[in-house]
């Protein structure tokens, strides 16, 4: 029996939106252009205990349309999740809360994004798969190479 205890855990206790917004500031008149507008979009990650063995992951998307100077809309949608992570060593778990959660909301995001921009009444926009595993690892050997620099 202690030793099924000491098995790994992993479960999504919950999925929800934590965060959504859309401004579409120019409307009505900016449903006359006809122009493709730029769509640049940010995303970042965040993850946090919360319990003993549950953590918050989130998963954060900004996408901002304009044509020239004019906003045409400003989505911003998080996605949360609760997740129970018991039993896995420390050295693991940062890349469970880094890739693993994040590929587990960003389906639900994604599906958030699109259908919020099509109730503003414009065409969906459809955010490309993220690998997860590459910004981890990004972000990792930044850090590293931060902590390089710095003489104790």
């Amino acid at each position: 029996m202690s030793q099924e205890s000491n098995q790994p855990v992993f479960s999504i206790e919950k999925l929800f939106v934590k965060d959504l917004s859309i401004e579409v500031p120019n409307a009505p008149k900016i449903y006359l252009e006809r122009d493709t507008p730029q769509v640049e979009i940010q995303m970042n990650t965040s993850a946090n205990p919360i319990d003993e063995g549950y953590f918050e992951v989130v998963v954060s998307v900004t996408v901002t349309a304009k044509l020239a100077e004019k906003t045409v809309f400003l989505v911003e949608a998080s996605q949360g999740g609760v997740f129970q992570i018991r039993n896995i060593p420390q050295g693991e778990l940062a890349p469970v809360l880094g890739i693993t959660c994040p590929n587990i909301l960003y389906p639900y995001v994604r599906e958030v994004i699109s259908d919020a921009v099509v109730r503003a009444g414009f065409a969906p926009v459809v955010l490309n798969p993220v690998n997860f595993d590459a910004i981890f690892q990004a972000q990792r050997e930044a850090k590293t190479q931060a902590g390089a620099g710095v003489t104790h």
